[in-house]
């Protein structure tokens, strides 16, 4: 059967894996299964897959069952689920087989991270309860009694998450529950983010605890420190580490260690500086940086809209506790590396492909991951570990087997292009589908969000589709990509719309000078920082035929304070935005929207008013300048339900929705 080009509704069939488990024993690997559903919603459930890509289904039901876990002896799966409502619990279900059942009785609230103790006689977990006022039962009541929705009262900045909604002053804190009992305590409530980083000491008495010791988030620098906190809540600081950001941390196997991420810099809240490893002794005294002697980032994220984004680091230690395993995002690709305590590093893979690092066997001879590629849709898999820096990859499922059997894809063609001061810019084209010499074609320019993110060799659904409507798709990691180094990705630290505008503009003049290109039918879109250096371009240049801003920034005055994460006081941007006319002239320099005035580029605007990190009022402001000038422009907003990431995790018909918006509007000005 011959294949056929992509289109929009193909997302449907999509099946999305995730967040891999290695057995203990090395035979299995459990995983997350997530699909959309005919009622337009996305239902996760928990499977295996062993050596003989035998799958097995261990969860079922219309309530979604994630962040499944193998007990330390692997006798039991541990996951999280809604089932029991209103309040999500953590459920047990034997390996034996037999029905899965609530571990937690939990209140009304949410559960964030856990882990199983090196014994498997207790899980720790977080959790943050839902304010009484606000909960289900308490909303029936007064919707029965003809009440008004109550009011949000707030007593922090740190009050609202993008994708988490508002939770006011209520707070995460650390909890352990007896597996026997059911019985749970809470051990840590000092985070006044509520942000916790956790990891079980070998022993299983007590964990080394991360969390921020400021007390007012984003009016001071950042400052994380580490604690080990018995059963009984006792906590100790481990005295000697420096402030800044510090996470993923990990109690080393032999106890003699525990590693963390982060930088020692309190003046980059936002990551420009490379996440670096580090060890130090459970006593305390001077940490020792393993990674020092390499560029690598431990947070960089490959972005897709067919998976998470994932900057979170992945580090975890070999059985021996003789070095520490870690993703590295470099050069568009997502791979395995390995650093010794002694600082030597090895990258354990090597490919065009993206790798999502899941868990170690017991004996630490095989690795759950998830694989993916530009061609392929990521599916479960496992790498063998050899005793040197060998490795063998066996991929396990082929949910997406019929989807690429049935669908003609675009082979992205990587470019290196020479930018300004003797830097280069890496990218990837991807011609039409049917692509026929020597005619030329509309090309549309993506820019990526972060800023400090990757594109890379990852599937891209929206590209392949622009690819199927006969269009040029480039796309590049200008200046402030991670993935390049530090100083790459610090060219822009507080500087936006300068090296990296020098990059986008490179790309564009690159584009109008191909053969299979029409160098007067390129459009430039993006979302997020994306949509920021869409708004600069349209404010800099005549050259795009169209553009489309998503989600976008367009004011760094405003957007320094209306975003949930709003600018620390001397940190990633000098000074703030309220009364510091210096620093007020500053943003407003870097602000796209000063420099609409002349803007003659047709606009299509994509904005949710539910996005918490970019308000829609940044995009409300484009439209207002647009149409008071006269100029060709549309703007699409969702509803409050949708959040600043509705591209890759929105509800499945509106996620539609904007795919035709985007194809009817190039559709309307590139032909």
């Amino acid at each position: 059967m011959a294949k056929r080009p992509i289109r929009a509704e193909d997302l449907l069939r999509i099946v999305f894996v995730g967040d891999p488990q290695m057995s203990p024993s090395g035979d299995h690997v459990l995983f997350s299964r997530k699909t959309i559903t005919e009622k337009n919603s996305y239902l996760t459930h928990l499977y295996t897959v062993d050596h003989g890509y035998k799958v097995k289904q261990w969860t079922s039901g219309a309530k979604s069952c994630s962040a499944g876990r193998w007990s330390p002896d692997g006798h039991t799966i541990s996951f999280i689920t809604g089932r029991e409502e209103p309040s999500a619990q953590i459920f047990l279900i034997s390996t034996e087989g037999g029905e899965a059942l609530p571990l937690t009785k939990l209140p009304e609230g949410s559960i964030g991270d856990y882990s199983w103790s090196p014994d498997g006689k207790k899980i720790a977990f977080t959790f943050r309860e839902t304010a009484e006022h606000l909960t289900k039962a308490a909303t029936e009541a007064r919707t029965a009694k003809g009440g008004s929705e109550p009011p949000i009262e707030i007593d922090s900045v740190w009050y609202r998450l993008d994708g988490d909604g508002y939770f006011a002053n209520q707070r995460y804190k650390l909890y352990v529950v007896d597996i026997a009992t059911g019985k749970h305590e809470v051990i840590c409530e000092s985070a006044a983010d509520g942000d916790y980083s956790f990891s079980w000491a070998p022993s299983s008495e007590e964990l080394a605890v991360a969390h921020s010791v400021s007390k007012r988030p984003f009016a001071e620098p950042p400052n994380v420190q580490i604690w080990r906190i018995n059963l009984k809540g006792e906590a100790v600081k481990i005295e000697g580490l420096e402030k800044g950001v510090k996470s993923a941390v990990r109690w080393s196997p032999d106890g003699k260690w525990i590693a963390f991420a982060g930088d020692t810099d309190d003046k980059d809240p936002w990551g420009t500086r490379n996440s670096k490893i580090y060890i130090v002794s459970p006593d305390g005294g001077e940490p020792k940086c393993i990674s020092e002697h390499t560029d690598y980032c431990m947070s960089a994220a490959t972005l897709s809209d067919c998976k998470e984004a994932g900057s979170e680091t992945v580090l975890f230690w070999a059985h021996d506790s003789d070095a520490l395993y870690v993703q590295i995002g470099w050069h568009g690709e997502s791979q395995l590396g390995r650093f010794t305590i002694n600082g030597e590093f090895a990258m354990l893979t090597e490919g065009r492909h993206f790798i999502g690092v899941g868990s170690l066997s017991r004996t630490g001879r095989h690795m759950a991951i998830t694989y993916g590629s530009t061609l392929e849709l990521p599916e479960v898999g496992v790498l063998h570990l050899g005793s040197g820096d060998d490795q063998d990859r066996d991929v396990l499922t082929a949910f997406n087997r019929t989807f690429h059997e049935e669908i003609k894809l675009s082979e992205p063609e990587e470019i290196w292009l020479d930018s300004t001061d003797g830097s280069r810019v890496h990218g990837w084209v991807m011609k039409p589908i049917d692509y026929l010499a020597p005619k030329r074609y509309a090309a549309v320019l993506e820019i990526h969000g972060g800023p400090h993110a990757q594109y890379g060799w990852a599937f891209f659904h929206e590209f392949q589709l622009l690819a199927a409507e006969g269009y040029v798709v480039v796309y590049t990691n200008p200046r402030g990509s991670k993935g390049y180094g530090e100083k790459y990705c610090a060219a822009i630290q507080g500087d936006w719309g300068n090296k990296d505008w020098d990059d986008i503009e490179v790309t564009m003049r690159w584009m109008q000078h191909q053969s299979y290109i029409h160098p007067g039918q390129i459009g430039v879109m993006g979302g997020s920082y994306g949509g920021y250096m869409t708004n600069w371009a349209i404010g800099h240049t005549h050259d795009f035929k169209a553009a489309i801003t998503d989600r976008c920034v367009s004011n760094m005055v405003s957007m320094a304070m209306n975003s949930d994460f709003p600018f620390n006081k001397d940190g990633y941007f000098k000074g703030v935005a309220w009364g510091d006319h210096e620093a007020i002239k500053e943003l407003w320099r870097q602000s796209p929207i000063a420099y609409f005035e002349g803007v003659k580029t047709p606009t299509l605007i994509i904005h949710s008013e539910g996005d918490l990190r970019c308000n829609i009022e940044q995009s409300e402001e484009v439209f207002t300048a647009l149409q008071q000038q006269g100029v060709e422009s549309r703007f699409v907003r969702y509803p409050k339900s949708t959040s600043h990431g509705m591209s890759r995790n929105g509800p499945p018909d509106l996620r539609l929705h904007r795919l035709g918006e985007i194809v009817k509007w190039w559709k309307k000005f590139l032909h």
